[in-house]
């Protein structure tokens, strides 16, 4: 049985409101032992452990430190491809915002990833919006092939495949996938998702299962927060997380929980999660799944970030964009604007083709980010609180 089919069978609903009525007592009972289930996952996220963040985030910066020691694994996202057939309504790249987009050659890729190992990456996201005339598996075979020399670890973030092509992918060189649900809750998942085969909650939240069939030996999972009340998603997340650390063991798994931040088109979240709640989950996340990585994005302003740090953070982004082509500026002479899927003529007054701009595509960015930092002052900050920046973790010798 996949999760898609357990999935079914779980309903949040009764330990979303036992979180709500969970007390502080309750909650330090739980504390007193290793928290394995969802009812006490539940107690973790309650608005009584609000209330306890002190002991909850002292307790997962203990098991963060025995766990993983004092390490953060650095990694960059490269967007690929801001073209995108899904309409999709808190996206930038969803399909009928009118915005500029360009799809990377493969030596745009290499221009790119060159300047990111330039700058001590050795781990790298590729990302791209969902388009299977743009956005190959092909493409990607390729990418992953012409970047490899370069970055010794190398996932992706695309659209969902079969696991036939991903086995393409993995053979190239890829070893780890990375797929969000976006949200578990179904209602609210049909209505974000308008168009496109996005639309398949079922064929998404399978995703990471055919991944592992197909050889990648990282997983990457999570939920967008915004979109729906933040503690049911976080108890999906959760059960998700459990069952493929019973399923797909031989991987490894990293949970994600980015918040929505500014983007074309201007949606607004649904629903908010606080930065108090938010370090509240992810101390809850720490405490329940111990030997999962948690990863942390530029999505969070660069005080929160500093904050997070020793909470229980293993993986972060540094000096990322979130446009094709954002780090050199590859890509320029290609851009177009489409509206509502169509391409149509872009005045030449409106991209700056000269070298005046050299880091800047002026394709659009999927969202905003928050923390503008650069590589190197993410990498001098975890020094100065203690850790160790690891730009490099794996190599494919390992396995030959």
């Amino acid at each position: 049985m996949s999760f898609a089919a357990e999935f079914q069978f779980l309903s949040t609903a009764p330990l979303q409101e036992a979180s709500l009525r969970t007390t502080a007592d309750e909650v330090r009972q739980t504390l007193t032992r290793t928290p394995t289930t969802l009812q006490d996952f539940a107690a973790l996220i309650s608005p009584a452990a609000g209330d306890l963040l002190e002991s909850l985030c002292h307790r997962s910066q203990s098991l963060t430190r025995q766990r993983f020691g004092r390490v953060i694994r650095l990694f960059a996202p490269l967007y690929l491809s801001n073209e995108c057939i899904n309409n999709c309504a808190y996206c930038g790249f969803s399909r009928d915002n009118a915005i500029l987009r360009v799809t990377l050659s493969i030596e745009d890729v290499v221009r790119e990833a060159s300047m990111l190992a330039a700058q001590g990456f050795r781990n790298l996201l590729l990302v791209a919006g969902e388009h299977p005339k743009f956005v190959s598996n092909g493409y990607l075979r390729d990418c992953v092939n012409a970047v490899r020399p370069l970055m010794p670890g190398i996932s992706i973030e695309v659209g969902p495949m079969e696991t036939d092509d991903y086995r393409q992918i993995t053979h190239a060189g890829a070893e780890g996938l990375v797929v969000y649900q976006e949200t578990y809750n179904r209602e609210v998942y049909a209505l974000m998702h308008t168009a496109g085969p996005k639309r398949d909650f079922d064929w998404r939240l399978e995703t990471p299962e055919r991944g592992y069939a197909a050889g990648f030996r990282r997983l990457g999972i999570g939920a967008l927060f915004g979109l729906a009340d933040w503690r049911a998603e976080a108890l999906s997340v959760a059960a998700h997380a459990q069952y493929l650390l019973k399923h797909c063991w031989k991987a490894q798994l990293t949970l994600s929980l980015p918040r929505l931040r500014p983007c074309a088109g201007e949606f607004q979240p649904l629903t908010q999660i606080t930065d108090r709640e938010f370090v509240q989950l992810i101390a809850a996340f720490r405490l329940f799944l111990p030997d999962v990585g948690l990863v942390l994005s530029t999505r969070e302003p660069a005080a929160l970030r500093d904050g997070l740090f020793p909470l229980g953070i293993t993986h972060a982004s540094a000096g990322s964009h979130t446009e094709p082509g954002g780090y050199t500026g590859a890509g320029r002479e290609k851009i177009h604007q489409t509206v509502r899927g169509r391409i149509v003529e872009l005045p030449q007054s409106s991209v700056l083709l000269s070298a005046a701009e050299p880091r800047a595509t002026q394709a659009t960015g999927q969202f905003d980010i928050a923390d503008g930092r650069s590589p190197v002052e993410i990498a001098d900050l975890l020094r100065r609180l203690g850790y160790e920046p690891v730009w490099k973790d794996w190599d494919s010798a390992l396995t030959a």
